[in-house]
């Protein structure tokens, strides 16, 4: 089960991304993290936005309330969600 971690400041969880992939969707858990295929190319910072603009969507949440906490240049990533609690996201990602 991937771990979700609430703050004041919203809540994180890690993505491992898999950039030039065939379409945008998560296709599992590595370790403690969401397995997520992006097809945007991991070049200037085209892949994060995609990962923002992807949660945005499936989580039915403005793209500011998204942002990536740590790992801009990794492919292993925090993502951060406000307005939002730990329960509503797994419900609305289907975990």
């Amino acid at each position: 089960m991937i771990p979700f971690q609430e703050s004041n400041n919203g809540v994180t969880f890690a993505v491992k991304v898999h950039p030039r992939a065939k379409k945008n969707a998560i296709t599992g858990e590595v370790g403690e993290a969401l397995k997520l295929s992006l097809t945007a190319p991991p070049i200037d910072g085209r892949a994060n936005d995609a990962c923002i603009e992807f949660f945005s969507k499936l989580l039915n949440v403005p793209r500011s309330s998204i942002t990536i906490a740590s790992g801009q240049t990794s492919r292993t990533k925090v993502v951060r969600v406000a307005g939002l609690s730990a329960e509503e996201i797994r419900k609305r990602i289907g975990i």
